[in-house]
């Protein structure tokens, strides 16, 4: 990759492995609806001007039902349960079972496709990645309860879902016009719960919190955006999905150095089987070379 290439893989790695960390912090005064509405909605007045001044909002919301169930498999449901989650269980936990995605992904990915081909490496890996899974959550579930258990298993799912729904049907949609639609169909869908309780926020929520719902709607969303579509236009989107893999480790040491969590041989062990599992459960073969009297292809942007 090119240098600005690892400067935009590196800045990702960063900037969506602290969201859990964040909303470990925000939870703590603000409710997770208050929380998803706060996000969203400041996230869509930053996007919102650069879909628009692209010109890609109004293609963004013609295949209006894709992006209605985009927004609540890949925002609305997952942050919800995200955000109530986190009120139980620590934030370095909660991105090692996030880690799962690709495995969940691969399946759906199989279950949606016929070409797609459950290899013995991936099916072992499929395996493997879930008996980490099944770790975390078996050693976690007795202090924190089933139900933030469930809560995270439906945001592993509903994280799988969303790539799906793009591919099949938003892949001609401008980025910019579904990350900024998205966001504002999302805002208001939890605007009748959360605007009532804005004014009681403004006045009880402490520096803390407040900082770090806006480094969630700024840093995490908006510029997260951003970065992730430069990332994809300079490196191709397979390698951009590296990222899935450095996250966790990202919101792991976050939350062991500045929450003071706890990290365990079991939490490296999870991490280990996890990332093994999420790398063989996804590999595909290489594609056949080109011979060199043919020119390659130009990769479509």
């Amino acid at each position: 990759m090119s240098r600005r290439g690892w400067i935009l893989f590196v800045a990702m790695c960063v900037v969506w492995g602290i969201p859990y960390l964040l909303i470990k912090v925000a939870v703590r005064e603000v409710g997770p609806a208050d929380l998803v509405f706060l996000r969203t909605a400041l996230g869509a007045v930053l996007l919102l001007p650069i879909a628009l001044a692209r010109k890609e909002l109004r293609a963004s919301l013609r295949p209006w039902l894709p992006l209605l169930v985009y927004t609540a498999v890949e925002i609305s449901l997952p942050w919800l349960l995200l955000s109530d989650a986190e009120r139980y269980v620590d934030s370095s936990f909660t991105g090692l079972v996030i880690a799962g995605v690709p495995l969940v992904a691969a399946i759906l990915a199989r279950l949606t496709n016929r070409d797609e081909q459950l290899t013995a490496a991936r099916v072992g890996g499929l395996l493997v990645g879930f008996a980490g899974v099944a770790l975390l959550l078996g050693f976690h579930v007795g202090a924190a309860g089933p139900v933030p258990m469930l809560e995270l298993v439906g945001v592993v799912v509903c994280y799988a879902i969303g790539p799906l729904v793009i591919e099949r049907w938003l892949a001609d949609v401008p980025r910019y016009g579904v990350a900024a639609a998205s966001l504002v169909v999302g805002a208001v869908m939890f605007a009748p719960v959360a605007v009532p309780n804005l004014p009681d926020l403004a006045r009880t929520v402490s520096p803390a919190p407040a900082l770090a719902v806006l480094g969630l709607s700024v840093i995490c969303t908006a510029l997260a955006f951003v970065l992730f579509f430069a990332l994809v236009a300079e490196v191709g989107g397979v390698r951009a999905t590296v990222i899935t893999f450095v996250n966790p480790a990202v919101a792991v040491i976050l939350g062991w150095m500045v929450l003071g969590e706890d990290v365990t041989v079991l939490t490296g062990v999870a991490f280990v089987l996890i990332l093994l599992g999420s790398v063989l459960a996804t590999r595909r073969k290489a594609p056949a070379r080109t011979p060199a009297t043919t020119p390659a292809p130009v990769p479509t942007p």
